[in-house]
């Protein structure tokens, strides 16, 4: 940590707008709890072995881990799963060939080796095995590898998405038109088949097109198969670059919009937990298809942290953060040689939530484009608050600020210190001349290993009220003990 100063650089004239907000001395009866490893990643499933190569992959999740005392959950899976077919003759971790480095595989083959690759990654893993060929010999051999290789396994989901499967799947029984009653059916038959050689250790659902296929909807059809999961998972994309389709990047860091759109997700949150099981975002990122034009701005990594602790509200147990083909993945957290914007935001979050953070509570009204949020200890003590300032700044005009007048009744406090992430703007890109910072000066070079001085902005409290301002597009976490 560096030394600690008062600074507020910025060269355009501020906008001021005052906020009253008072921070409750004990955890709120509406606080929600909050997971170890609630900021997880997802790697695609052929190019698992290819990002364990990578240095950006360990340092990354070990940052994470830094700020949070555990290892960020894995799950290796997405459309390649299904793709997948196991060869225990397989040498090598996977096999296949693409015509270019930025294409996915049609099909390919793994072998022993992947389930080793997977065995030493520090964090709990979830494997996603091949439910839409219909080869239940194939994928319970590979399951039972996995289980017998991977003492940190903690699921193995059968089949990715299954309602984008074509009626032509093996899968598929012949004339039928595939529908989440079928869909729901045919996870019961594998999870009851599978279950005597694997036990409870299933992730159901794995559903993207809420609320048509849901885990809501699921529970009822696995009557008593429900005893075999381990863990229920949908998959979220609040925008979609799929066929050229258009994002917009002021609309995906709204605060608002983010409260309203992960709302939906509460009750499939409710019907997990309802019997017993955790829920999990089990993939998710900006934008389908890679992400395209937005999805490695600096908005986009506020959209990250906003989002997150959203989830959280909502009672998602994790979410995990689909890392994508290396060679063509706009949304993803680092690459080869590049850490981009949205990895700050998931550090900048995990360092609000911390080692000791146990609660989180909302104290704005969700309907505005400021977000504040305060985390709580195991005793009920506010540790940190947050500030989301989510008015779209793009650079070319007078940025505002947004001012919010703190009370801390419960501290006798003189000063607070704050840290803050900001970039020129929300369009910044690293690497394309964006220049985005936690404190003044900390970054993440290309091995995504720290760098650059954190400082600390100290505030003056008096009388249990302290003042802070927030730009526009920027954000702000105070330490309140």
């Amino acid at each position: 940590m560096g030394r600690l100063s008062v600074f507020f650089v910025f060269a355009s004239v501020w906008i001021s707008t005052a906020l009253c907000v008072n921070i409750p001395s004990s955890t709120p009866a509406t606080a929600s709890n909050v997971d170890p490893a609630l900021l997880s990643l997802s790697l695609e499933f052929f190019a698992f072995p290819e990002y364990t190569e990578l240095s950006t992959t360990a340092n990354c999740l070990d940052n994470i881990a830094a700020l949070r005392g555990t290892q960020p959950a894995i799950r290796i899976g997405g459309t390649t799963q299904d793709r997948a077919t196991f060869d225990p003759t397989l040498a090598a971790p996977v096999n296949y060939s693409v015509a270019s480095p930025v294409d996915a595989p049609l099909n390919l083959t793994y072998g022993a080796s992947f389930f080793s690759l997977a065995a030493q990654m520090r964090g709990e893993v979830t494997v996603g095995l091949n439910r839409q060929l219909d080869n239940q010999t194939n994928t319970l051999e590979a399951a039972m590898l996995a289980l017998q290789t991977m003492p940190n396994l903690l699921a193995m989901e059968l089949g990715n998405e299954p309602e984008f499967w074509a009626e032509s799947s093996p899968i598929v029984p012949p004339g039928d038109t595939w529908t989440p009653a079928l869909d729901g059916a045919s996870q019961k038959l594998w999870f009851t088949d599978f279950a005597p050689s694997i036990g409870n250790m299933f992730q159901a659902a794995v559903y993207l097109q809420f609320p048509t296929w849901s885990t809501e909807g699921l529970i009822p059809i696995l009557e008593s198969a429900v005893t075999y999961v381990k863990t229920f998972s949908g998959h979220s994309y609040p925008q979609s670059a799929c066929g050229g389709a258009s994002t917009n990047l002021t609309s995906l860091m709204s605060h608002s919009g983010i409260v309203s759109y992960t709302s939906q997700y509460k009750p499939e949150a409710a019907a997990a937990h309802n019997v017993s099981k955790k829920y999990f975002l089990g993939e998710t990122n900006s934008a389908t298809c890679g992400g395209g034009g937005i999805s490695p701005t600096f908005g986009a990594g506020l959209w990250v942290m906003d989002y997150v602790l959203q989830a959280a509200l909502n009672n998602v147990d994790r979410l995990y953060f689909h890392q994508g083909t290396i060679a063509d993945c706009p949304y993803c957290f680092f690459g080869q040689d590049i850490v981009d914007a949205p990895y700050y935001g998931a550090a900048f979050v995990s360092d609000f939530l911390g080692k000791d953070g146990v609660k989180l509570a909302m104290l704005d009204d969700g309907t505005g484009s400021t977000g504040i949020y305060a985390v709580y200890g195991v005793s009920g003590e506010p540790l940190r608050a947050l500030v989301y300032n989510s008015v779209y700044y793009d650079g070319t005009t007078t940025r505002s600020n947004v001012s919010l007048n703190f009370t801390l009744s419960s501290s006798s406090a003189q000063t607070v210190l704050a840290k803050r992430m900001t970039a020129q703007n929300a369009t910044a890109i690293i690497g394309e001349g964006g220049v985005v910072t936690i404190g003044g000066d900390g970054r993440f070079d290309s091995s995504c290993q720290p760098t650059g001085a954190q400082t600390l902005e100290s505030i003056a409290v008096e009388g249990g009220i302290f003042e802070v301002s927030v730009a526009a597009s920027e954000a702000l976490i105070v330490y309140l003990s």
